[in-house]
């Protein structure tokens, strides 16, 4: 049986020293978990386009991407993710929960205090330890 391979981004938006979070509504796949926010990469997209598309469409905001963080991947019974976590700052708009339940601002070293879905882990590490 072949496994499906979903290649994702993730945006650590980072804004006056903090990091933005987000938190996947109940009703969704890893719901209640929480992420960094990204999504999906569509054909013919750079990952770095993907990231700035998909925090548009589900915060109604415009990011500009600063650096790669890390890649990662994880095996979930949909399918594995594998996720490019990138550094970025808000450019205009502010983030409005339009998909997620829930967001926060945090410092890095206070990342630690949630609960992260598997494939933000390695990424949330990283962040951490700046």
């Amino acid at each position: 049986m072949s496994h499906k391979i979903i290649k994702v981004v993730a945006a650590a938006i980072m804004q006056e020293g903090k990091i933005f979070c987000a938190q996947r509504p109940v009703d969704k796949a890893l719901g209640g978990f929480w992420e960094f926010p990204g999504g999906k990469i569509e054909e013919g997209e750079t990952p770095e386009q993907a990231l700035v598309r998909e925090i548009k469409e589900e915060f109604g905001a415009d990011i500009e991407v600063i650096s790669f963080v890390n890649e990662a991947s994880f095996d979930y019974e949909f399918g594995t993710v594998v996720m490019k976590t990138y550094r970025a700052h808000l450019v205009s708009g502010e983030l409005k929960l339009l998909e997620h339940q829930d967001s926060c601002w945090l410092a890095p070293s206070e990342l630690g205090t949630l609960e992260w879905a598997p494939v933000d882990r390695e990424a949330v590490v990283l962040l951490s330890a700046e």
